[in-house]
């Protein structure tokens, strides 16, 4: 039988690994530490996790717990150990890490089928059915050689806005509009006037900062610097720069604001805002607090909180057809954080599907892809038609999945979203026997 190979012993690498080998499979994990480190991990065992202990909550009224849900139907390993070494988060499933690790470690190493290599992969093997599952911090020799083989550049550096939930956007503070009346009511628009934009500048400086590490300061450049950096240069640096309120007028006032922020539609069902301009490094407590100073966003649903930080991901859009196999090379597969998700849970959720297949491959068989009403199918959905521009990773969250029918908002919008996703999963697991 022809043997898979993976590359990256990380969450999605090791869930690729297993949803291979869990259907007979035969899979070489080829994972380079303890020979090579990347600059944010100790450990020599599989699935190390370096950042949050948490993988967030498992309530069905969120895109986290639905997206658990789906896994646990699909018999996830890293969702089945998380469980096994949990430790007390409240609402949320949050992990011992040592024992995490080495749950993981020993189940796959004992694995009849699997063989765990651990040596530096530099150069993409140029035969068989290959899964790269490197993550976020991908070795400069193989982030050059996937490259090379895509023809297209990597983004080694992420610069997020924040997005925001369209229905906890207040109409009544805010108006529609473009520059110059250009291209319709395309933006939301929050208008600042003198005193307020100068609180808000202000609160910005002050704010708390998530430090850089020493390997990602290189990847800061002048053309996408965070928010707060722009503000600390001089409080009117903001209102001439991405907050000018230049070729905008207040409908309410008839005038032109002081400053303006701009929200711009983040997907086709409108039910997603970015924050336009606003990367930042403020710690997710300060951005909640800051941010909803802004007019209009007091109540504001934060979906993705913005970030600045080295992640080494591809263009997807471009590169990925929907059963996450590069459209030039349909035996190279890609997954995890590299395909541009954001979160544990999501990394391990394309690697899933990834594994899943490239054994459908093996067995001459088509692609299994879930319905865009699902968590995972609405997760592969962003990743590879996004028109984001430039593309930006994303963690799941109900905005991207396609609006029920009616006019529900809330929780009861959340409950239905959750319904279906549910259904529509275990319909397709059932007809396409995965």
């Amino acid at each position: 039988m022809e043997s898979i190979t993976v590359i990256g012993g990380g969450l999605a690498g090791c869930e690729a690994t297993w949803q291979i080998a869990r259907r007979g499979g035969r899979v070489c994990l080829y994972e380079m530490k303890p020979l090579a480190y990347s600059p944010a991990h100790t450990s020599p065992g599989l699935a190390e996790i370096v950042c949050s202990n948490s993988f967030k909550s498992e309530s069905l009224e969120n895109g986290h717990g639905i997206l658990k849900a789906e896994m646990a139907l699909l018999d996830s390993l890293i969702l089945r150990v998380a469980q096994e070494t949990r430790v007390p988060a409240g609402g949320s499933l949050a992990v011992d890490r040592e024992a995490f690790s080495g749950g993981i470690t020993a189940f796959l190493e004992k694995l009849e089928h699997v063989e765990v290599v651990r040596e530096e992969v530099t150069a993409v093997p140029q035969e068989g059915i290959i899964i790269v599952a490197t993550g976020p911090l991908t070795s400069e020799a193989l982030s050059l050689e996937i490259q090379k083989i895509t023809g297209v550049p990597l983004f080694f550096y992420d610069a997020i806005s924040p997005i925001v939930t369209a229905e906890s956007i207040d109409d009544e503070k805010t108006f529609r509009a473009s520059r110059y009346g250009k291209g319709g009511d395309d933006y939301i628009n929050c208008p600042l006037e003198k005193e307020a934009y100068y609180r808000f500048v202000d609160a910005l400086v002050q704010a708390e900062k998530v430090p850089l590490r020493d390997f990602e300061k290189r990847y800061l450049f002048e053309g996408c610097l965070p928010v707060e950096e722009l503000a600390s240069r001089g409080k009117d640096t903001l209102a001439f720069g991405p907050l000018k309120p230049v070729g905008l007028i207040d409908p309410r006032t008839g005038r032109q604001p002081f400053a303006v922020i701009q929200l711009r539609h983040e997907n086709r069902y409108g039910t997603l805002h970015n924050l336009v301009g606003f990367q930042t490094r403020l710690r997710l407590e300060e951005q909640r607090r800051v941010f909803r100073m802004i007019p209009g966003l007091e109540q504001a649903e934060f979906v993705r909180y913005g970030s600045i930080h080295r992640n080494t991901f591809i263009d997807s859009p471009g590169l990925l057809d929907e059963s996450l196999h590069l459209r030039k090379d349909p035996r190279l597969f890609f997954a995890g954080q590299i395909t541009g998700v954001e979160g544990y849970m999501e990394s391990t959720a394309i690697g899933l599907l990834a594994g899943i297949n490239a054994w459908q491959v093996i067995e001459g068989k088509g692609p299994a892809i879930p319905p865009i009403t699902t968590a995972i199918g609405a997760l592969i959905h962003y990743i590879t038609h996004s028109s984001t521009l430039p593309f930006q990773p994303m963690n799941v969250n109900f905005g991207l999945f396609p609006p029920p029918p009616g006019k529900v908002k809330g929780r009861r919008k959340k409950q239905l979203l959750a319904q279906r996703a549910l259904a529509d999963l275990k319909e397709w697991k059932e007809t396409n026997k995965v």
